[in-house]
């Protein structure tokens, strides 16, 4: 698909914006009014992430599970739609998985967004006993994995007679509130192998970085559609990354900085992919990215937690993108 074509589509699309708070170097009662607040000003998701200490930063620092914290955050919203930024597959068998996604669809209403990812972080690995693997196992297993979440969600029973995973005549009842089954969001970009299974069974897809990434990307992604017999129209392009709106300079120049020393690369390579900036700042940013394909926007925030910026994020941004 052409830039123009992909343009006109993607403006024909529902642009829509959610917030990730990590629940690390918090309380609860922090994360608690965080997501009460990102319910009433009108994002449209909230995520958590899945790790098991603290990560880019002091690993002995406080961290809530992902999963359980979704479910008791879910529990104190109404309207937005909820999951995990994303969760690591190696940590649970996709079965489990399957049922926990399920009861948390029902716990929510039907507002259960099913995030899943290969896993990344190996020192958590190491520290807690849970295999690891090779890059390209744990991508085959994120394949597996995912297909039995679909079909446990869908069909009476099932077996499954996998590389990685068995089951036999397993059931997963209550099926799911959201018919014909939630959305699943894979998180990833690698371009042989985990674009590949986002072509294969995301509804969503997510990664990081500047327009530039997301158009080559994108392109990737639809040769990869192509071959499996799918149109790359049916999946959602979301965009996460750190984003504030802020007059201040010393802020931004903080948070910038920030980020390019927690993943070790140069401000000018980080930079261009962040909604940093005053208000007219992150309009022009968002509107590039859409541009090239993406229609859903999640701030990751980080502690403290910048309600300022949160609000003026909605009041300032996010009206000049709803039709």
């Amino acid at each position: 698909m052409g830039d123009a074509l992909r343009k006109e589509v993607t403006m024909a699309k529902k642009i829509r914006f959610g917030v990730q708070t990590a629940p690390q170097n918090t309380t609860w009662q922090d994360l608690r009014e965080t997501w009460k607040l990102i319910d009433s000003l009108g994002y449209d998701t909230a995520w958590t992430f899945d790790h098991f200490f603290a990560i880019l930063s002091d690993p002995s620092g406080p961290c809530f599970e992902g999963w359980m914290s979704l479910a008791a955050l879910a529990a104190e919203t109404t309207r937005v739609q909820a999951g995990v930024l994303v969760s690591g597959n190696t940590y649970r068998h996709p079965a489990v998985l399957a049922k926990m996604g399920a009861t948390l669809d029902h716990t929510s209403g039907g507002r259960l967004i099913m995030g899943i990812g290969a896993g990344w972080f190996e020192d958590e690995h190491a520290a807690y006993g849970i295999p690891f693997y090779t890059t390209a196992e744990r991508i085959r297993r994120l394949d597996e994995a995912v297909e039995i979440i679909k079909r446990l969600w869908s069909e009476k029973q099932v077996t499954f007679e996998g590389k990685y995973y068995q089951l036999r005549d397993a059931y997963c009842e209550p099926k799911p509130v959201q018919q014909p089954r939630p959305p699943i969001m894979i998180g990833g970009a690698g371009e042989k192998l985990t674009l590949r299974v986002v072509a294969k069974h995301a509804d969503q897809w997510n990664t990081f970085g500047p327009p530039a990434v997301f158009r080559h990307k994108l392109k990737v992604l639809g040769e990869h559609c192509a071959d499996v017999g799918r149109n790359l129209d049916e999946i959602e392009v979301s965009w996460a990354g750190a984003a504030a709106v802020t007059d201040s300079k010393e802020l931004r120049e903080a948070i910038v900085n920030g980020m390019a020393k927690a993943f070790g690369r140069p401000v000018e390579e980080i930079e261009p992919g962040l909604l940093v900036g005053s208000a007219a700042e992150v309009r022009e940013r968002i509107e590039r990215l859409v541009e090239v394909g993406v229609t859903h926007f999640i701030m990751i925030a980080n502690t403290p937690f910048n309600h300022d910026s949160l609000r003026r994020f909605a009041e300032e941004v996010m009206p000049s993108f709803r039709t």
